[in-house]
């Protein structure tokens, strides 16, 4: 029963699909690492999460990933199945095992349906799978998944902060620090009918 569970998550069964297509969002500045051995993928997806305001770091192959995951450890990662050398299901091994990264949460990518099958069946240990060609959508439903999950921190809502129309530049960093959380509550009177 657990491994459907397993796959009703990664289908996206357990979250609700939003109709306003608006996506729970990690950490502003997260660090996220793209492992692939197609370019254009790596200039793709990283173009993607950087237009959310993530930092992108970019591996085109398992071991300069594991490096670089080691090296400073990422907020998550975005790691391809086939790889040259060293396999993508090789390098998630080796992140899960690593007291580093072990906590790394790690989505699957893969175009290729035998890579693809097999992931579902042996249920390697990764926290979301996505099947290529994907889209911003697939993308931002994973981080949103995750961040439902607990696996990743959600991203604090913006302040508002209402200026009045004319403000001294030097006083706006000011004004910033004291801005409270709520706006003020308003009184509005009555329109006359």
């Amino acid at each position: 029963m657990a491994s459907m569970g397993f796959l009703k998550r990664l289908l996206g069964g357990t979250t609700p699909e939003r109709a306003d297509q608006t996506w729970r969002k990690t950490t502003q500045g997260a660090r996220i690492l793209v492992v692939d051995d197609s370019a254009t993928i790596r200039a793709v997806l990283g173009r993607m999460l950087e237009v959310d305001g993530y930092e992108v770091v970019r591996a085109a192959d398992g071991e300069s990933a594991l490096e670089m995951a080691r090296a400073e450890p990422p907020a998550m990662i975005f790691l391809d199945i086939v790889l040259p050398g060293m396999n993508g299901f090789a390098v998630l091994r080796a992140l899960r095992h690593d007291p580093l990264t072990q906590h790394v949460p790690i989505v699957m990518i893969s175009g290729n349906q035998q890579a693809t099958e097999q992931f579902y069946v042996q249920r390697f240990g990764a926290d979301d799978f996505i099947s290529k060609p994907f889209g911003q959508a697939e993308v931002a439903r994973s981080i949103d998944r995750l961040v439902g999950f607990g696996r990743l921190s959600a991203r604090e809502a913006a302040k508002v902060v209402s200026l009045p129309v004319s403000v001294p530049v030097e006083t706006i960093p000011a004004m910033l620090a004291n801005a409270s959380e709520e706006p003020p509550a308003v009184s509005v009177p009555e329109l006359a009918a």
